[in-house]
């Protein structure tokens, strides 16, 4: 397979008036609205690696506008619409400086904090004699400050309310979308044979109102379960078989790359490339329940150009 994948874009559009790359999405302001082009580039550790991926933008993007449509009724998301397979155009929502990561199951980060002994996390206690990947009593929310470089930072609510953050009706809306979202995220995964474990979701406001913005419930942004033998994996002391990015983390930790100076990316060769691309695929397959349909990216930069441009009738 020799792909094309989308390693940037760099257009620059009648009426734009900003332009931000984050580490994979590659974001055009226009005034009051946003084009978010959902780039090739995989990041770990913080770290943009080397070589894109194809049809991984591709991947996210679909995958987040239908979870999106699906909430709709629960929050109003910034979606206006989705012109490509790679590109969402919505409302340029001033965002929350807080991200709403919500926990169902004791795994990643939360698993490690609980490991070394620590009890509390983001001012939420947790019960003693849990194992990794066991099911929380109930969902605990679990924010994280959003950091422009560098790593998100845990903060708890009371903390987010001194400090001015968030105002408390405000904050306590973001908690009820976010326990809402993550209940129907909960049911679909169900459908699909899936435990959500965990996810983040990301709020702003636009004329005074909340909107559900970014992506949500995509492999980049959330962990899955199968949930076929789970219970038998947790009895037996086994590693939980998962649906996430983790398995990118884990070929990176097994080739000493962990994002620290002086560590170097192990080399992607092209059937690395293929592999990580083929698992993105079925991940789009399992979490959605869809066939995955691979967009024409023989002349990607044009496409999504001339895509844009004719949804903004530019």
């Amino acid at each position: 397979m020799n792909q094309q994948a989308l390693k940037e874009t760099n257009f620059n559009f009648p009426g734009q008036d900003k332009f931000y790359r984050g580490k994979v999405r590659d974001v055009y302001t226009f005034g009051d609205k946003l084009v978010m082009v959902a780039s090739d580039r995989i990041s770990a550790f913080d770290v943009v690696l080397p070589k894109p991926i194809p049809f991984k933008g591709q991947v996210l993007n679909t995958i987040a506008a239908k979870f999106l449509e699906a909430t709709s009724d629960i929050v109003p998301n910034w979606v206006i619409n989705v012109p490509d397979p790679n590109v969402t155009i919505g409302k340029a929502c001033d965002a929350y400086p807080v991200e709403m990561v919500i926990r169902g199951y004791l795994a990643g980060h939360a698993w490690r904090t609980y490991k070394s002994g620590k009890r509390e996390l983001c001012g939420v206690t947790l019960p003693e004699g849990l194992k990794e990947n066991d099911k929380l009593p109930e969902p605990i929310i679990t924010p994280t400050t959003k950091a422009h470089e560098g790593h998100d930072e845990d903060i708890s609510r009371e903390e987010i309310l001194a400090q001015g953050l968030v105002s408390e009706d405000e904050y306590l809306q973001l908690e009820d979308y976010t326990r809402k979202l993550f209940q129907r995220g909960t049911e679909m995964a169900k459908e699909q044979g899936l435990i959500l474990v965990d996810t983040k979701y990301e709020f702003g406001k636009f004329e005074d109102k909340i909107y559900l913005i970014d992506e949500i419930h995509t492999p980049d942004s959330s962990r899955y379960f199968y949930s076929d033998g789970y219970e038998e994996r947790q009895n037996a002391g086994e590693p939980q078989k998962q649906l996430s990015k983790e398995f990118v983390r884990q070929w990176l930790l097994e080739n000493d790359f962990a994002g620290k100076d002086g560590q170097t990316v192990p080399e992607m060769t092209p059937e690395k490339i293929n592999e990580i691309s083929d698992r993105y695929i079925e991940l789009y397959e399992k979490v959605t329940g869809l066939p995955f349909e691979k967009a024409d990216n023989d002349n990607m930069v044009a496409r999504i150009e001339e895509n844009i441009k004719n949804a903004l009738s530019l």
